[in-house]
């Protein structure tokens, strides 16, 4: 089978090395085979890409090994194309036993086009789908520690949630408030209601007479300190997202400007 490439690499990645084959040679021909191990250290990477760019080579082909790739992809990226492998697809071949072996291997299929490569989109896009990945689980543990404050409430026989729909409420959040620092009666933290909720002051009379023990008072707190440092974080990271999202607002008219595309695909 001819070769499709000339010049090109295959890098066999691990947490602390790399194992690199570079191949060079015209179709048809035995390619020169160059094997170096370099450190993942980031002057050690350069070194690497440097190295490989002095040679000229133009194609890269790493396996997608959990995290560790991508350090090596964003250096490697500047200066060449980069080609990230499913392991599935590039593993489970007779012989492969050692990082030699597994570069050399992965070079020879991406000599001769052997290697489907899988889609890594643009660098603003990977920024952008980091900081909302991380909004994301900050929104869920937040969520969690909600349902830790009800919980709390709920052994110490306090039902605020049978009657508040929303304990991250303005009225609730300022009851729990008051049941913390232990200075009011259930009818006056009652009264603290607004909106509609004041239709159920009887009910949250009752729902408030409960026994908050003081370890459960600090229990509490320490849940609300926790939920407030993640209200901040969130706040913080949806500031930096509109911030990046403005570099997409130009493509979002562009789409707009499609005629059966009535609104923007950034804002649905």
């Amino acid at each position: 089978m001819d070769a499709i490439f000339e010049r090109c690499c295959g890098i066999d990645v691990h947490k602390k090395t790399i194992a690199v084959c570079l191949m060079v040679g015209s179709a048809g021909q035995k390619p020169k085979t160059t094997i170096k191990s370099f450190g993942t250290m980031t002057h050690e990477l350069i070194a690497c890409r440097d190295w490989l760019a002095s040679e000229g080579c133009t194609h890269v082909v790493l396996e997608s090994t959990g995290v560790y790739w991508k350090p090596v992809f964003n250096v490697l990226e500047q200066r060449m194309e980069v080609i990230l492998a499913n392991a599935r697809h590039v593993k489970n071949v007779p012989g492969r036993k050692t990082d030699v072996r597994d570069c050399q291997w992965l070079c020879q299929l991406l000599r001769h086009g052997l290697i489907r490569g899988s889609f890594i989109p643009p660098k603003p896009v990977r920024e952008l789908r980091d900081l909302t990945r991380y909004r994301k689980k900050l929104i869920q543990q937040r969520a969690s520690e909600f349902n830790r404050v009800q919980k709390f409430l709920e052994e110490a026989n306090i039902k605020l949630s049978s009657v508040v729909s929303d304990i991250n409420g303005v009225s609730a959040q300022q009851m729990i408030q008051h049941l913390i620092a232990d200075d009011m009666s259930p009818e006056q933290m009652a009264d603290l209601a607004k909106g509609r909720l004041r239709h159920k002051l009887s009910d949250l009379q009752h729902a408030l007479q409960g026994h908050l023990a003081d370890h459960q008072r600090v229990l509490l707190q320490v849940c609300l300190q926790v939920i407030q440092s993640y209200d901040e974080a969130i706040e913080r990271l949806s500031q930096e997202i509109d911030s990046k999202m403005k570099a997409f607002e130009p493509v979002s008219e562009l789409l707009c400007s499609i005629p059966g595309l009535k609104k923007s695909p950034l804002k649905a």
